[in-house]
């Protein structure tokens, strides 16, 4: 009975046996999907449909990816109006966000230096009209032959002198502005609006600190954007741009009008300015924008970031399609990404086909670029 039992226990072991086998030849199979071609290689049709492939071709897309930026006034656009003396702050006249107009009453001020610069002028003024005179006479008796040239000469002089003097007081009380006494005003030197006001009626304020007012012509504003330094290379003054403000849902054309040549030391980014080609006087400095690039002008190639393979740790390569359908590594030099797509700088051309998805059952030992 037992020699039974051992009978049967050892063909349930060899039924076992040749089940698993059975098991194992199908994942073979898979495993020897890929094979050599005259150095390419071929993939089994059953893994063909994991696999998409794409014609290489130029970039149709007219703009690149979204760049974050910004809406500012551009530096002529801005005046800050200052206070040529010391002086106490009478009156405001305006409030920030109101529409000035050229010549509008921004401040009053009191000043001691402004009542001396106005005596001062009333001096030189006197002074001046008393040396014309004197030479006038000295001139009337050279003419009728009883002065002396030596006189008319010390005339000439000192009138020459009164009338510099002059024009010193006269520059001096125009930088002040009008009025009268000991008081002046602030006017508005251009068409704008009232960005800020950063003065207080009665505190004193000395030349040369903060201005007292700033005004923006809105009509002259840029955005800015931030191009990463890496891709700093496929920017031009003139490049076509489309910016969409964030406020307002607007989305207005641009054209780059400069490139800043500092680099944000923690983004490692830089300045991109755009002025734009239409009227934007309903928009704010300060307001956040989406930029993208025009890159049709660059006739470059691109792919999907998930044909490009990493072998090495540096190498980039992508797997062309060959006409007889096998596939062979590709090496190539890489540009910048926009919507995960990758610029190829170098080794492809035009009507090539590459493996775009499911590169990585060619080649299991890479790794993906993301």
């Amino acid at each position: 009975m037992n020699f039974i039992l051992r009978c049967l226990g050892i063909l349930l072991v060899i039924a076992c046996l040749t089940a698993c086998s059975s098991v194992i030849v199908p994942e073979q199979t898979v495993e020897n999907k890929v094979g050599d071609s005259i150095g390419g290689l071929v993939i089994a049709e059953a893994s063909l449909q994991f696999v998409t492939i794409e014609v290489v071709g130029t970039r149709t897309d007219a703009l690149g990816g979204v760049l974050p930026g910004r809406i500012v006034f551009q530096p002529q656009a801005m005046m800050a109006i200052g206070s040529p003396v010391v002086a106490r702050i009478l009156s405001i006249g305006v409030r920030p966000g109101e529409i000035v107009k050229t010549g509008k009453l921004l401040m009053t001020l009191q000043s001691a230096d402004v009542a001396e610069a106005r005596a001062m002028l009333n001096q030189a003024a006197a002074r001046n009209a008393a040396a014309e005179d004197l030479l006038k006479r000295q001139n009337e008796m050279i003419w009728k032959g009883v002065g002396l040239e030596v006189e008319r000469f010390s005339a000439e002089t000192a009138a020459r002198e009164a009338r510099a003097e002059l024009e010193r007081a006269k520059h001096m009380t125009a930088l002040i502005g009008d009025g009268k006494g000991d008081r002046f005003v602030l006017r508005a030197p251009v068409e704008g609006v009232v960005l800020d006001i950063k003065a207080s009626i009665g505190s004193v304020v000395s030349p040369g600190g903060d201005a007292l007012v700033e005004i923006g012509d809105p009509g002259k504003l840029w955005a800015v954007a931030d191009i990463p330094e890496s891709e700093i290379s496929h920017v031009a003054v003139g490049q076509s741009a489309r910016i969409r403000v964030l406020a307002t849902g607007t989305r207005l054309d641009a054209i780059v009008d400069g490139i800043g040549q500092a680099v944000d030391g923690e983004q490692r980014r830089i300045p991109v300015y755009l002025s734009f080609k239409e009227e934007v006087g309903h928009l704010s400095s300060g307001m956040l924008a989406e930029v993208r690039l025009s890159t049709t002008g660059n006739n470059s190639l691109s792919l999907p970031a998930t044909a490009i393979l990493i072998k090495e740790d540096s190498q980039q390569i992508v797997y062309v399609q060959r006409l007889d359908g096998s596939f062979e590594p590709r090496p190539v030099r890489t540009g910048n990404s926009y919507d995960g797509r990758v610029i190829i700088l170098e080794g492809l051309q035009a009507g090539e086909k590459v493996v775009v998805k499911g590169a990585l059952l060619l080649d299991s030992t890479a790794e993906q670029l993301l």
